[in-house]
């Protein structure tokens, strides 16, 4: 599976969050998340585990650029998070976890996230999810026009990962 993602730091959620109401063509809920990064020796590896939801180990590998950038990832349901996430622990370490309270919003076939990351702030994500219909050069112009909408600034473009970041 692949997307092409933006993430840039929020200085008005409530402004972020009237925009994406205004966009939207459906708005998904709110999660509760706590993302447990592995150390990898390629690309990333975490457990996200969400409130009231089955958990999912998810493998990306994307390009540390704050453009729009491609991510190729995978998704395997995680029947057991609890014995997983000791399994990992034990084989390959923790490296970090990232706790986030994430609004999710949809806008045609791009995910609009509008997180709360714990001790690291407000950030605004949008992943345009690829398919035979959608290309990488039309999800890339989908981005564009998110970020023109969004007012967001080359400044505020982040390259990384939030576990990057703690």
């Amino acid at each position: 599976m692949r997307n092409i993602e933006l993430k840039a730091r929020l200085h008005d959620l409530p402004s972020a969050r009237r925009a994406a109401e205004r966009l939207a063509t459906q708005r998904l809920g709110v999660q509760e998340q706590i993302d447990t990064y592995f150390r990898c020796t390629t690309g990333r590896l975490k457990l996200r585990q969400i409130g009231g939801q089955a958990a999912v180990l998810i493998w990306y590998a994307r390009p540390s650029d704050p453009r729009p950038k491609a991510s190729d990832y995978y998704l395997v349901p995680a029947a057991e998070p609890e014995s997983l996430l000791a399994t990992l622990r034990a084989a390959v370490g923790i490296v970090n976890v990232v706790r986030k309270r994430r609004e999710i919003y949809l806008w045609q076939n791009v995910r609009i996230h509008l997180d709360d990351v714990e001790g690291l702030g407000q950030f605004l994500e949008f992943e345009a999810v690829l398919s035979p219909e959608i290309d990488e050069t039309a999800g890339r112009r989908q981005l564009e026009t998110l970020t023109a909408e969004f007012n967001i600034r080359p400044a505020d473009l982040l390259a990384g990962s939030y576990t990057d970041m703690i």
